[in-house]
């Protein structure tokens, strides 16, 4: 079974490109993590779990939700993680995640897409976005075979990726994952689908404008995922484009 979030759609194509190859059910977490219920899942073949990666770490609030989620059936997991650079030391944390579930650690793969955290860099241009995807696509097709077969495809971690994984994690998710920065600079025009991507549940509208609650994961799928592009953090992002998958 492929389990997968994805906030602008990076992980969402891996992880489809995974089931295809390996004949795996695939299930979306976004819905689960966003109503706040817990899962559960039956597979009789390993789990594998496919999604981007937040501060060089499975993103926090996914792993709450696999530790409260009842995943039966197959005692083995995988993880495939996207990102703009590297994982760091995000295998090692994969293998603890395991652990608490009770699972035996069978791999891990880092897959590099496209930058989409555009509240610290900025994103490709379609271009340069394509042909990160196109090089991505052996490296998916890799893992999902090596899956496919049940081989373990453990990866190397790089010099210090342990202190980014750990001591430069705690202090992103502690002092800069906040939705306080997030605002209109242009005419909002109340479609609602910054509310209706957000996983975490955390965006209202009230009198038709978007409202941050205060529990943000910084996933971006609000401000990447607003038609009309009225949507800033901070001024990080003014004049940066937008990055979703296969626009």
């Amino acid at each position: 079974m492929i389990l997968y979030f994805s906030g602008t759609g990076n992980s969402r194509f891996a992880a489809e490109k995974i089931a295809h190859i390996t004949g795996d059910e695939l299930v979306c977490l976004n819905d689960y993590i966003k109503d706040g219920i817990a899962g559960d899942f039956v597979s009789g073949k390993p789990f594998v779990l496919v999604c981007p990666t937040y501060a060089w770490r499975v993103p926090l609030e996914l792993e709450r939700f696999l530790e409260i989620s009842r995943l039966e059936g197959s005692d083995e997991m995988y993880f495939v993680l996207t990102c703009g650079s590297s994982t760091a030391g995000a295998q090692n944390y994969a293998k603890k995640l395991c652990a608490k579930m009770g699972k035996k650690f069978k791999g891990f793969r880092t897959v590099i897409m496209p930058e989409n955290y555009i509240a610290m860099f900025p994103v490709p241009d379609p271009d340069e976005a394509a042909d990160i995807v196109k090089r991505a696509i052996p490296v998916i097709e890799d893992a999902a075979k090596a899956i496919a077969r049940g081989d373990e495809i453990c990866e190397r971690v790089p010099a210090f990726g342990g202190v980014m994984s750990t001591l430069v994690n705690w202090v992103f998710f502690t002092f800069m994952v906040k939705d306080k920065g997030f605002h209109l600079e242009k005419e909002c025009t109340s479609c609602g689908q910054c509310a209706k991507l957000c996983p975490m549940n955390n965006i209202r509208l009230e009198d038709g404008k978007p409202v941050w609650g205060g529990n943000c994961t910084h996933c971006m799928a609000c401000i990447c995922g607003c038609p009309a592009e009225c949507i800033e953090y901070k001024n990080a992002s003014r004049k940066r484009r937008r990055y979703w998958f296969g626009r």
